[in-house]
């Protein structure tokens, strides 16, 4: 009886496939973060400033209150209240009023501390002025009906520098501008000013493993290109004319966008979760470093601040390449994502501009009719499939019959199936083409704002886990809870696998065939793991997507394929005579019987 061997590259090789799928939800660790020196310019505006107590008012402007020469202003309209402190004219507070965090909280993008900008000068006798020490003089007017705060310093020898902040209602996006007069009798103009912008990002979903995988900087530069800094614990990034750049918290983004491109910045994350993850609140902190470069002497610079959402339909309303703030995926992913799942999604559930049909029921009709647009091209690997299930038993007798004679087995278990038409590789190229249409929508539910604390069935957040149940100890790669959707995708791809699979166990045992039996367990137990912490939607759509397939390959084996049919066509073809073999087909039985031989002298030389 021939010996039946691992076939060790096969798993090897699944192994690493799987290990690229895992790399994908995990990596998130590069090197230590660097120590940087604290200065007393960064030091908090509010141990400085006291707020003022002010009218809760969706527009107003109050100057009531100073507090050392420096005041707190309340700037807001119906989307978003901001405080702006005249001590460096620092944005100290801006809350989206229509937001709340996971346990109900209010929505802070910028809190005390935790926001610093600063333009730094060199002066002509080598000194450096900051603005974040400056103290700014305010003044309030209105343009139309756009609110307008002026901020004016005078840094010296009769020079003014001036930040304007204006105010659209019901706008995410505020005017930002920096205009500077007699500038070029102070500073020394031939070196850049250096902007410094801090943020620090706080958790605000209920996996903050999760949020934190979304959290990076993303900018634009060099005339529309656009990039990221990653995951790592300390990531950087470099660029030149550098058009915005964005510090998305998953679902919330601080964004600074410039009509006039900075010269060159360094953009840098420190992953505080990775670092330290026995902390839950803290997921990046983000810096930039930009040089803005003088006109004439002085610094004129129009800008725009947006806090808002990181919402791809808000986004995309400025016409400022802001969409790719929203990762939607790379290449051909991100193609069909933007011209295909997106307008069919919000076709299904916008309550404005489509259907407006729930957000649970919405993503299982999108699975549907991605299924159906998909179906042409999986009906040949599925009809491939439920050909092999009937062919077995005709494949297990040739595998007795010449269970001493591999290549010859080989040879007509080949036969078998071209007779039959059920060509594994006819079966698998169908599946190979909807692997863009998987990944994309694997990119597409984590992102998707919409799905943001929108409930389904048990699932109370279809952008974050579906616990039901909480464990008492934490399981790496795993969590500390139970999510239910995993578990119902992971069965339902063991019973789709064990359809497919289940009886191809002898075969997959053969030299130079992959282990099935170890990828009809890995799969599911992939899904099981990795999916415990994503979002509900994305595995909502995998188990009903499974449950489709399942219910086609049923249909297809009892009603579509006759099997009786499938039989008498192939003892049709062993009856009639032989045809002459074409030369493709001798030169292919010549390479096999070539490889049979030199496998027998190798056999012999190791006895």
């Amino acid at each position: 009886m021939e010996e039946k061997k691992t076939d060790w590259k096969s798993m090897l090789g699944l192994a690493l496939i799987f290990g690229i799928l895992a790399f994908m939800f995990l990596r998130n660790q590069e090197e230590p973060p660097k120590e940087e020196p604290t200065t007393t310019e960064s030091q908090s505006i509010t141990e400085q400033t006291t707020p003022v107590n002010t009218v809760n008012d969706s527009s107003s402007i109050s100057t009531d209150s100073i507090v050392d020469k420096a005041q707190v202003l309340d700037f807001g309209n119906e989307l978003v209240d901001f405080k702006i402190s005249t001590k460096g004219a620092l944005i100290t507070e801006a809350l989206l009023k229509k937001f709340v965090t996971y346990d109900s909280l209010p929505v802070y993008l910028v809190k005390g501390n935790d926001h610093k900008f600063n333009l730094a000068f060199q002066t002509q006798d080598g000194r450096q002025l900051n603005t974040s020490n400056m103290v700014f003089t305010p003044k309030t007017s209105r343009n139309g009906e756009n609110q307008v705060l002026s901020l004016t310093a005078n840094p010296g020898q009769g020079a003014t520098l001036e930040f304007r902040y204006e105010l659209k209602p019901d706008d995410y996006m505020m005017d930002f501008n920096i205009r500077s007069q007699g500038l070029s009798q102070l500073v020394n103009t031939t070196e850049a000013a250096t902007l410094n912008w801090e943020l620090q990002a706080y958790r605000r979903s209920k996996s903050i493993s999760n949020e934190n995988r979304y959290t990076e900087i993303k900018f634009e530069y060099d005339g529309g290109s656009d990039d990221y800094t990653g995951q790592g614990e300390n990531a950087e990034e470099e660029a030149e004319k550098i058009t915005w750049i964005a510090y998305k918290e998953h679902f919330f983004s601080s964004i600074l966008l410039t009509d006039t491109p900075f010269q060159s910045g360094l953009m840098q994350s420190f992953n505080n979760y990775s670092a330290n993850d026995e902390q839950n609140e803290l997921t990046k902190k983000f810096s930039s470093e930009v040089q803005m470069e003088y006109n004439g002497g002085e610094l004129v610079y129009n800008m725009d601040w947006y806090f808002g959402p990181t919402d791809y339909d808000i986004l995309d309303t400025y016409d400022r390449n802001l969409d790719e703030v929203v990762d939607l995926g790379w290449g051909i992913f991100g193609v069909i994502n933007e011209w295909a799942i997106r307008p069919m999604f919000s076709l299904l559930s916008n309550p404005d501009n489509g259907l407006g049909i729930p957000y649970g029921i919405a993503i299982i009709l999108l699975t549907i009719c991605v299924r159906l647009v998909l179906s042409p091209v999986l009906y040949k690997s599925y009809l491939t499939q439920a050909k092999m299930k009937i062919l077995r038993p005709e494949i297990n007798k040739i595998a007795e019959k010449y269970k001493d004679n591999p290549m010859k087995k080989q040879q007509e278990t080949m036969r078998v199936q071209s007779e039959a038409g059920a060509s594994p590789l006819a079966g698998c190229l169908p599946a190979l083409l909807q692997m863009p249409v998987f990944f994309a929508l694997f990119k597409f539910f984590p992102t998707a704002f919409e799905l943001r604390q929108k409930s389904f069935l048990w699932a109370d957040d279809l952008s974050s886990y579906d616990e039901i149940f909480e464990l008492p100890f934490y399981i790496w790669g795993y969590g500390d809870h139970v999510s239910l959707f995993p578990i119902l995708a992971s069965v339902s791809i063991f019973f789709y696998m064990q359809m497919t699979t289940g009886q191809n166990m002898q075969a997959a045992q053969q030299p130079g065939m992959p282990n099935m039996k170890f990828i009809m367990y890995l799969s599911p137990l992939f899904m099981l793991v990795f999916f415990n912490n994503y979002a509900s939607g994305l595995s909502l759509y995998y188990f009903i997507s499974n449950l489709i397939t399942i219910g086609l390959m049923l249909v297809i084996k009892y009603v579509i394929i006759d099997k009786d049919k499938v039989l008498a066509k192939i003892e049709k073809a062993k009856a009639k005579p032989k045809k002459k073999k074409g030369r493709f087909a001798s030169k292919m039985q010549e390479i096999m019987e070539q490889a049979q031989a030199q496998q027998e002298i190798q056999k012999k030389s190791k006895k």
